[in-house]
């Protein structure tokens, strides 16, 4: 029986606390600044690395919000490009040229040259798996005194927006020395990541040579707590300064004050194995595409913390709705017949395994018979990826990698995309795949986004249930700190703690 929103055991919360006693050091307090002058930033994040804080993972997107580890390019707030590492480009056909900024330093003191970004880029583009960001693009990086031209095998228009995902970002060359890519003293932001303690912390230290300045905070002390719980207990107790993901569950008992929602290119989707299994059947997969009430999940899992979806993007793509048209192509629903389906999840987003069970209880009332597999993501992510669940519930952002969802559908339903949970290999959909990809930005790439979309949703490949929103805990004296929809920033040079 799920609980009311604002009823919070005392065991929980007890053992919330225990959990965080001790988790951030007494040096977070006794870091040296004087009185008036930001302290070291206190961080609890929701997801320990995966790969070691190898920015060709998606651990990238954690030293992108630690203001550590830097791209050439950046993105505003509409998603477009602009100067990061690379004071400017051009284009010319299949290759564009990126002019290196000068007088930057990476935190071991070495400069920033234009050899250093053909060293970085080229480690990305030959990577097994390539990062999610180069899925179908093949791409050779050359350097020119202090400037850089990036060519591709076919004509890119978002060569400049594939520069800005964290997972292309540049290090010095001792980050390649082993054999893992190691971020330690190697970046260029306005802190420098000193120490990582595996899964449990990481420690960052203020970078005073910063090409863009001094920040303002003396560093950050990084705890990496999964569980929901103990993140909302580090904030209402003043262990941490800043959290990230604080669960609907626990929002509402928070401060009110204290918390930011953001509507978010997240997506809370149901991708069904369309290879093998009882979902590679079209009418079973349409009969469990009308079995999921989405309302039902915004309403009773999420508190109305939620938008119910009508497409694979969501309110934080408002063109989105504007061009969607309905669905057509669509198989009808057949009759389960009381056949079985595992679905996997993770426990990482503390949401998804009661979104889980609601869909056990969705599918089961429509006549198929369920099983659930819910483990961490870590433990997860391999068996999803190699279509080992007849459905998988994932939480997938839509444009983190580029600012731009051509990517993510190509990685995520492509027949050769990276994360094709879905195992989908669709010629009409490869098709508007491809035709979304080369569009030039603008309304024609707009429109040729949801078209691919669209035949994407009339696989029924995936079930699109709800877009998120992101809810940020940020303590009484922060100031400064992002709540960024994208996920890339969150103590950057002017964040504080008074």
């Amino acid at each position: 029986m799920r609980l009311p929103a604002r009823f919070v055991p005392l065991t929980a919360v007890t053992t919330a606390s225990l959990l965080l006693t001790g988790c951030f050091s007494a040096a977070s307090d006794a870091d040296g600044s004087s009185e008036g002058e930001s302290r070291r930033i206190r961080v609890a994040m929701m997801q320990p690395p995966r790969s070691g804080l190898s920015p060709l993972s998606d651990d990238a997107f954690k030293l992108s919000r630690w203001s550590t580890a830097e791209t050439l390019v950046k993105l505003d707030e509409d998603g477009d490009a602009e100067p990061a590492l690379a004071t400017g480009w051009k284009q010319s056909g299949r290759s564009w040229t990126f002019t290196v900024r000068d007088g930057v330093t990476f935190h071991d003191g070495t400069d920033l040259t234009a050899e250093a970004v053909v060293d970085s880029l080229t480690r990305a583009a030959t990577a097994s798996p390539k990062p999610r960001i180069l899925d179908g693009v093949d791409m050779t990086v050359e350097a020119d005194g202090d400037k850089v031209t990036v060519t591709t095998a076919e004509e890119d228009p978002l060569v400049p927006q594939r520069l800005s995902s964290p997972q292309l970002a540049i290090l010095a060359a001792k980050a390649y020395e082993g054999k893992t890519v190691n971020p330690a003293g190697a970046g260029t932001g306005p802190f420098e990541l000193t120490e990582v303690n595996g899964t449990s912390s990481a420690t960052l230290d203020r970078y005073d040579d910063y090409w863009g300045g001094k920040a303002k905070a003396p560093g950050i002390d990084v705890r990496f707590v999964p569980d929901g719980t103990a993140r909302a207990a580090a904030l209402r107790s003043g262990e941490a300064d800043i959290v990230e993901a604080v669960p609907v569950s626990q929002a509402a008992v928070l401060d009110q004050d204290l918390i930011t929602e953001v509507p978010m290119p997240r997506t809370n989707t149901l991708y069904l194995n369309t290879e093998k299994g009882v979902f590679k059947d079209a009418s079973l997969r349409a009969a469990a595409r009308e079995a999921i009430d989405a309302k039902s999940l915004v309403d009773g899992v999420y508190e109305g913390r939620a938008d119910v979806a009508e497409g694979l993007l969501g309110p934080a793509l408002p063109w989105a709705a504007e061009l969607r048209e309905p669905v057509e192509g669509r198989a009808k629903a057949g009759d389960p017949a009381g056949k079985t389906v595992t679905i996997g999840t993770f426990t990482d987003r503390a949401e998804l395994p009661e979104v889980a069970a609601t869909l056990q209880q969705q599918l089961q009332e429509a006549g198929f018979k369920v099983k659930l597999e819910i483990r961490e993501y870590a433990n997860i992510e391999s068996d999803a990826l190699a279509g080992r669940f007849d459905a998988f519930v994932l939480s997938r952002a839509t444009v983190l990698d580029s600012g731009d969802p051509a990517a993510y559908l190509y990685s995520d339903f492509a027949s050769e995309g990276s994360f094709n949970i879905s195992q989908l290999a669709d010629p009409a959909v490869d098709k508007a795949l491809r035709k979304a990809s080369s569009a030039p930005t603008g309304d024609a790439r707009r429109k040729a986004v949801i078209e691919a979309e669209a035949a994407v949703l009339a696989t029924d490949a995936a079930v699109p249930m709800l877009h998120e929103r992101v809810v940020q805990g940020d303590a009484a004296g922060v100031t400064g700190a992002a709540h960024d929809p994208r996920e890339r920033e969150l103590v950057t040079i002017d964040t504080q703690v008074k």
